[in-house]
């Protein structure tokens, strides 16, 4: 029997063939995937971060220090930033950020899988730098933990990073709702000029919170995230606009507006409204002392990310009057010195004449800026100048100070100061030749009644020198120290009406050592006079006399009980300002003066509060009986006396009609001028000099000087008071002072000093 064929057995088809291999391949590749994915997440997990870590997230915030009215008056940051939450986010920012970054935000669960892989393909296959595709997500992932995820964007580290940043945004996705990611993103994200955060961005260019821009400016903000520096307004408005247009489409596409919106807005030019840099402060001299302070006490990251909040006592008014009197003091005065050579010539550089631009050319030319022009020319009696697109002319008027020729004083490529006049439609202007001045300068202001820092101004330009002359710099006080004499002779039963020498004498000055012989300021004598007079005059010889007959350790206590630290040696000469001394220490111990003898150390800050309104630090008003408030009322008339009929009296003080009272004080070498004066309410300081010692002018004295630029503060400060009060303030005269006739008229007496008869209380 033969055994059966057997069984045909069917050959699998061609298409059964391939359909296993493919399925043996896709589980071999699946396994791959999984492995790598495992490998990568196994190699790569040690070095995550703990994104729990964002629960008490708090990015750098801007320190701001405020005056007295309530405004900001500085800053302090490394990133200009201000927090904001997700409802004072507007819709039309949302949609366009959404719309230029990241269309799928609110449905993706952190990355576009898709897209990473075209990203990584190209990454492989193409040259140099590929698109990212990196989601909202994955861009707050690489801003918040930079260390970790990185910025590497090509070879291997680029694609370490990206992987990073992948598993960094899906942990942030499953901890975070989308409005919290996206708050943290839009707080934290750059946006150029160093504006971190949508709020602070939106102020930088459109001068405006970011609740209230428009859908124009929306577009351009989100349209610079890609690169900010590039693609800002102030960088580029070509660059901004096909950036913003580009928004514009993809939020049409995506039916947040329609293209008839895209396409009106495309019509519109972009109008910025800030400026490219933030402001300098109205008092960097007084930020500079009190950053100093601040660090000191919280450390710098504190005070530059922990967004504190500095309240000071600075009158921002003041201030400003201060700055203005000081710099067209400086500027009057070193004028008299002549015209300087231009430190700077842009074709000596060998850079573009036409296409130079100025750090300091912020802005278009606004009558009265003082800012560098480049000189474009010389010719005839004209000056050619230039400030950014902006050519002006410095006609005749505009240089006649210099008395020399346009061609003897500049060059083409020369950088100078001018003074903008009229701006023409035509984007002409008028100028006049300005230089920055050489001499130095100090102002300072204080509250009598409080002792807070009114104003601060510590030099000429805080650019060019940050020493602050205002509380660093030690110079001879001149005649500035007289009152001290004389409050010490009150003190000791002298009167305003006692009778004094102004004749020649000589003091015994030591073993060895000639005799000291004193001399007036105008090398004359005035024979006998009241010591009312000889402080009105500043007499030299009388004051000298004081001082011997009081003895100098007695007259030295008293500028000590008034605040005065510098060491004051118990020379004669003292008495007409030998020794040296600071300009808020002579300002601080004269406004105990009107303050009824009672001194308040000087207050540079007044409290400080975090960023949740918690009060860190607090200071208040510190008084001192300092000296007797009757005293001190006699020296307050006497000093009334000097701006009344004194070294101090002109035109321009009597003008203001206001109880004034103050001192001159200059040196016998014009190397410092001052005056230290003050009203019912603050007692203001002004310094003049070089900072290496040398002749100001010649017969530049406090009088001629500094007294000017004090008078156009006060004229600034009596002007806003006297809209403010009803009656000007008056000195609080104590109950045991009164007036008695003498043979000059009535005159202040202390009770039972007083003449023998009749006397008014």
């Amino acid at each position: 029997m033969t055994e059966p064929a057997p069984l045909a057995v069917p050959r699998p088809s061609r298409w059964k063939r391939w359909g296993k291999l493919f399925g043996i391949s896709a589980l071999f590749v699946a396994a791959a995937v999984l492995g790598t994915a495992a490998g990568v997440l196994f190699a790569f997990a040690d070095d995550l971060p703990a994104i729990s870590a964002l629960d008490d997230y708090s990015p750098g915030v801007i320190t701001r220090v405020i005056g007295r009215d309530g405004s900001v008056v500085g800053e302090f940051a490394t990133e200009r930033r201000q927090i904001v939450s997700y409802d004072e986010i507007p819709p039309v920012v949302r949609h366009a950020i959404i719309a230029a970054e990241d269309g799928e935000f609110m449905t993706h669960g952190g990355i576009h899988p898709v897209l990473m892989a075209w990203a990584a393909i190209n990454d492989v296959l193409a040259r140099g730098r590929t698109p990212g595709r990196s989601t909202i997500t994955q861009q707050l992932a690489r801003q918040l933990f930079p260390d970790t995820v990185g910025f590497e964007r090509a070879g291997v580290a680029g694609r370490a990073r990206k992987i990073k940043e992948a598993l960094v945004a899906l942990q942030i996705e499953k901890r975070y709702s989308k409005p919290e990611i996206f708050t943290m993103y839009c707080n934290k994200v750059a946006w150029g000029n160093r504006a971190f955060g949508i709020e602070a961005a939106a102020r930088l260019y459109f001068g405006k919170a970011a609740k209230d821009v428009t859908l124009n400016e929306a577009a351009t903000l989100a349209g610079m995230l890609p690169a900010p520096q590039r693609y800002n307004p102030y960088a580029s408005v070509q660059l901004a606009t096909r950036r913003r247009n580009y928004v514009l489409d993809r939020m049409a596409e995506d039916g947040y507006i329609t293209k008839t919106q895209a396409d009106a807005e495309k019509a519109n030019q972009i109008v910025t409204r800030g400026q490219p840099a933030p402001p300098q402060s109205i008092a960097p001299y007084l930020l500079d002392s009190l950053r100093t302070q601040l660090e000191e006490q919280y450390g710098a990251k504190a005070v530059y990310e922990s967004g504190l909040v500095i309240k000071t006592g600075i009158d921002p008014a003041l201030q400003r009057s201060a700055n203005r009197a000081l710099d067209e003091g400086l500027r009057r005065l070193d004028k008299m010195r002549g015209f300087r050579k231009p430190a700077r010539n842009i074709l000596d550089e060998k850079r573009p004449l036409e296409t130079y631009r100025h750090p300091r050319w912020t802005r278009d030319p606004v009558a009265g800026d003082i800012v560098p022009a480049i000189v474009m020319g010389a010719d005839g009696a004209a000056i050619r100048v230039r400030i950014n697109k902006f050519v002006g002319t410095i006609g005749r008027a505009g240089y006649t100070w210099t008395r020399r020729t346009p061609e003897s004083l500049v060059r083409e490529g020369d950088v100078v100061e001018v003074r903008v006049g009229k701006v023409r439609p035509d984007g002409g202007f008028d100028a006049e030749l300005e230089q920055p001045p050489a001499l130095e300068g100090a102002v300072v202001a204080i509250d009598n009644h409080t002792g807070e820092i009114l104003a601060m101004v510590g030099g000429s330009s805080f650019d060019r020198s940050q020493f602050n002359r205002a509380v660093q710099a030690k110079r001879q006080v001149g005649s500035l120290f007289k009152p001290f004499v004389y409050l010490a002779a009150i003190d000791s039963g002298y009167t305003a009406a006692s009778m004094l020498s102004d004749v020649p004498m000589s003091f015994d000055a030591g073993a060895g050592q000639p005799p000291y012989e004193p001399k007036n300021y105008d090398r004359e004598f005035k024979g006998d006079l009241t010591l009312r007079r000889a402080l009105e005059l500043s007499r030299n010889v009388p004051a000298v006399a004081l001082m011997e007959k009081l003895g100098p350790p007695n007259v030295l206590r008293y500028p000590r009980m008034l605040g005065i630290t510098t060491p004051l040696p118990e020379f004669l000469s003292v008495a007409i300002g030998a020794a040296e001394g600071t300009l808020i220490e002579m300002t601080s111990a004269y406004s105990a003066f009107p303050n009824q003898g009672v001194r308040m150390k000087p207050l540079l800050l007044l409290n400080v509060t975090d960023r949740d309104g918690t009060v860190l630090e607090q200071h208040r008003p510190e008084p001192n009986q300092a000296i007797h408030a009757d005293s001190a009322y006699i020296v307050t008339e006497l000093l009334h006396g000097v701006v009344q009929h004194g070294t101090a009296a002109n035109a321009d003080t009597a003008a203001l009609n206001w109880p004034l009272g103050g001192k001159t004080g200059t040196t016998d070498d014009y190397t410092d001028a001052w005056f230290v004066g003050f009203d019912p309410d603050i007692t203001v300081g002004v310094w003049l000099g070089f900072d290496q010692k040398r002749m100001i002018a010649d017969k530049a004295t406090g009088t001629t000087a500094a007294l000017p630029i004090w008078t156009a503060i006060m004229k600034d400060w009596v002007t806003r008071r006297r809209a403010e009060l009803k009656t000007p303030p008056e000195f609080q005269r104590p109950g045991n002072i009164v007036v008695a006739m003498t043979a000059n008229g009535p005159e202040f007496f202390i009770s039972g000093t007083e003449p023998s008869g009749k006397h008014d209380r």
